[in-house]
């Protein structure tokens, strides 16, 4: 049986991609707008429901270029550490009332410097906020456990310091590195000298390949610079070719990365607002789901997508009719790929996934 929207929102979810910067409150931006100056495309009298609308409209353009513009509005209002802190905390206890119990985070510091603080001083400041969530979170009995994200920017040139920076906080709440940003035109190769100082730490790291660009980022994000995971990795569907009669055939590349169970970290709603899909329907995760592709369920950008995981996982449940041990197998590949250490894993996995589900599929 299909599970209702709040069998949904109540089994326990685990996230990987979700961009701080993307997630904002409307209210929150606002408020922060008003306190720094900061113009917003609305005007001044706009309320927080207008503002949610335009920045949905402004995404939902077909372009990731288009896409990823919505952004000067909330990195614009994130330069100072109590700001940042305040988006952290907040993007916590957005997540664990969704019922998310283990997160991944990502943002970019080098975007958060404008008004004079250093990365260090951003990482803190985003820690704070997150040690801040989690602790209202167990307060309030939706525990959460948030690891952070340091994303480079693909266009820009300190990708070498942001990875070192990752390794810097490892331990102290940073789980990894990324990439992002257009693909076309900035492919990973160009942060070669990143990755391999990475692969030498032992540090862990996922790339944005597959979204905007087809098959030769992902190529070069797993062939050439070693990555974990592939962030989105959507377009890895144009090595698969399935015939008139159902049969299915993998070219080299997918076979390789389902294989090697590299996971995908699927985003079907921000797929569709970019093009690398046409509708939820018609996405690939369902082709990927079924042939047993290491597949993820994740937001990207909760404010851009007016989006949640209860809103992805519920619109999958429509689309394709998945059950519970569906959404339940989405969240241990999730769990198994995250970059927490694996006694860690295995202890959410067992005392905490399986658990909620077996309560929601029994009862």
């Amino acid at each position: 049986m299909e599970p209702t929207r709040e069998q949904v929102r109540a089994a326990p979810k685990v996230l990987l991609h979700d961009h701080l910067d993307g997630g904002l409150r409307p209210a929150t931006v606002l408020e922060l707008a008003r306190e720094v100056g900061h113009e917003l495309p609305v005007g001044p009298d706009a309320d927080a429901e207008a503002l949610g609308t335009w920045f949905a409209e402004a995404a939902d353009s077909g372009s990731l270029v288009r896409y990823l513009e919505t952004f000067d509005h909330t990195v614009g209002v994130m330069q100072t550490a109590p700001a940042i802190t305040r988006v952290a905390r907040e993007c916590v206890e957005d997540l664990a009332a969704d019922g998310v119990v283990y997160a991944e985070v990502r943002y970019a510091p080098e975007q958060h410097v404008e008004q004079g603080l250093t990365l260090d001083e951003v990482v803190a400041a985003v820690q704070e906020g997150f040690d801040q969530g989690v602790a209202a979170a167990q307060a309030n009995g939706t525990p959460i456990v948030v690891r952070q994200l340091l994303t480079a920017m693909r266009h820009q040139a300190r990708s070498m310091e942001i990875a070192e920076l990752a390794v810097a906080w490892r331990g102290r709440g940073v789980a990894g590195f990324d990439i992002a940003g257009a693909e076309a035109g900035f492919p990973p190769t160009r942060h070669l000298d990143a990755f391999e100082y990475l692969q030498r730490e032992n540090s862990h790291f996922t790339i944005h390949a597959g979204e905007a660009f087809g098959l030769p980022s992902i190529w070069q994000a797993i062939q050439w610079c070693g990555a974990d995971r592939l962030g989105h990795g959507v377009r890895i569907a144009d090595d698969i070719t399935v015939k008139d009669d159902g049969e299915v055939e993998l070219g080299l590349l997918a076979s390789y990365v389902r294989d090697k169970r590299i996971p995908l970290e699927m985003c079907p709603a921000s797929n569709v607002q970019t093009g690398a899909a046409t509708s939820i329907a018609e996405h690939p995760i369902g082709l990927l789901t079924r042939l047993r592709f290491r597949v993820t369920v994740n937001t990207d950008n909760r404010l851009m997508s007016r989006t949640s995981m209860t809103d992805e996982m519920t619109a999958l449940v429509e689309a394709f009719g998945y059950g519970l041990p569906d959404l339940r197998w989405f969240t241990i590949n999730a769990m198994k790929s995250a970059f927490l250490p694996f006694d860690e894993r295995l202890a959410i996995i067992d005392g905490i996934v399986k658990p909620g589900y077996e309560r929601l599929i029994s009862g």
